[in-house]
């Protein structure tokens, strides 16, 4: 749809008082206290990026921190605390002590891991080139993000963590401690796909991947075309290029039976943004839904010459009743959506007017379509579960 008709729509619709009644059915449906702990330790701006998806779904869904307070973006998450000029504060767990850790585990319903890689000195110092790697101000998980982890767990409590929870610049350490509680790994690779890994068209291809395939390359980086670029934390660069490689250059996630059926997700879903490559134990977490890379003969040899597979985990749910936790192996909770839209009821009805499919890169399409109704699920889940 192009944005004139969208326009046209939204002048028509504001007309007939439709934006008005989804609001007024939004305003008096009740509120449901859910106190959630957020953990975000990649917050640049007050507009809290990596965290506004699950605020949105708070939001629209009335979920609240007291029986009555709203979630603030800007204010209700533990983590790192922009201020004016090259001002911050930090206010995470590490400040908390044992008996702090048992009373928040105690007090919360949920915690929810949406970003810790952190804060870097080039991102918020010079502002200049966020495309090169440097000296970190803040992040990666810590031993008292474990610990209320530990807590959450034994008191089998609601678990969310996604990329980036475990990658880089947390400790080897800390990491094994998560995979060792959760019963999953990380290779040690991420990835993205590009819409275009031609450096003199994309300018936000970052220079660290140039830099580091090129010194493994005999200085050479011949790709034009679109591609997917996997990292390994050993700084290894692979690249699966359009036509060389891959048959379709863009990722797909691909839902189960159970993701469909009960998180609504649909069979298959693009994905343009970051993600990592972990390894289920299986015997004890289930594989609700997957990333599916559309590889060649070619892009297949690589894969495997790399120990790596065109099909893994993107979403895993441990269903057993010991505890309750969900790995999202994809920055799922950073789209480009408006906490605006969230207090008109129904709204989900009007979803096509956000987005437009014709461009690859955009990702609010995910959002409508894959995050929202994963997460009200899960809440929903939530809210039935604490009645009991």
């Amino acid at each position: 749809m192009t944005r004139k008709v969208k326009k046209l729509w939204i002048v028509l619709a504001a007309a007939a008082g439709i934006p008005l009644t989804m609001w007024l059915c939004w305003y008096l449906s009740p509120k449901t206290k859910m106190v959630a702990a957020i953990i975000d330790k990649t917050v640049l701006t007050s507009a809290g990026q990596e965290h506004i998806s699950f605020l949105w779904i708070l939001n629209h869904e009335k979920l609240t921190k007291t029986a009555s307070k709203f979630y603030k973006i800007d204010h209700d998450y533990f983590g790192f605390f922009p201020s004016e000029g090259e001002k911050f504060r930090l206010k995470g767990l590490e400040r908390f002590n044992n008996d702090q850790l048992q009373q928040l585990s105690e007090d919360i319903n949920l915690v929810y891991f949406t970003d810790t890689y952190g804060i870097y000195r080039n991102e918020w110092y010079t502002q200049k080139n966020n495309n090169e790697r440097s000296g970190m101000v803040y992040g990666g998980m810590s031993s008292q993000d474990i610990e209320l982890l530990k807590q959450m767990k034994q008191k089998k409590k609601l678990i969310i963590t996604e990329f980036n929870s475990i990658g880089s610049p947390t400790s080897q350490e800390t990491r094994k401690h998560f995979e060792d509680m959760f019963a999953m790994h990380w290779t040690g690779w991420t990835g993205r796909f590009f819409e275009s890994l031609d450096t003199t068209r994309n300018k936000e291809l970052p220079r660290w991947l140039i830099n580091n395939y090129k010194r493994a390359n005999n200085n050479n980086w011949p790709f034009k075309k679109s591609g997917i670029a996997l990292v390994s934390n050993q700084d290894r660069v692979i690249i699966l290029e359009d036509g060389r490689d891959l048959k379709n250059p863009m990722p797909h996630i691909i839902s189960g039976e159970y993701g469909q059926k009960v998180l609504g997700l649909p069979e298959k879903i693009k994905y343009a943004f970051w993600f990592d490559v972990i390894q289920p134990n299986r015997a004890i977490n289930t594989q609700v839904a997957s990333f599916q890379m559309d590889v060649n003969q070619n892009g297949q040899a690589l894969l495997k010459a790399n120990g790596l597979s065109a099909v893994f985990p993107a979403v895993l749910m441990h269903k057993e009743t010991d505890y309750r936790f969900y790995y999202f192996s994809g920055d799922f909770c950073d789209n480009p959506v408006s906490l605006s839209s969230s207090y008109f009821k129904g709204i989900g009805a009007f979803k096509w007017l956000f987005y437009d499919t014709s461009n690859p890169m955009e990702r609010s399409s995910f959002f409508w379509n894959f995050y929202r109704p994963m997460m009200t699920n899960i809440l929903d889940q939530e809210r039935e579960y604490n009645k009991k």
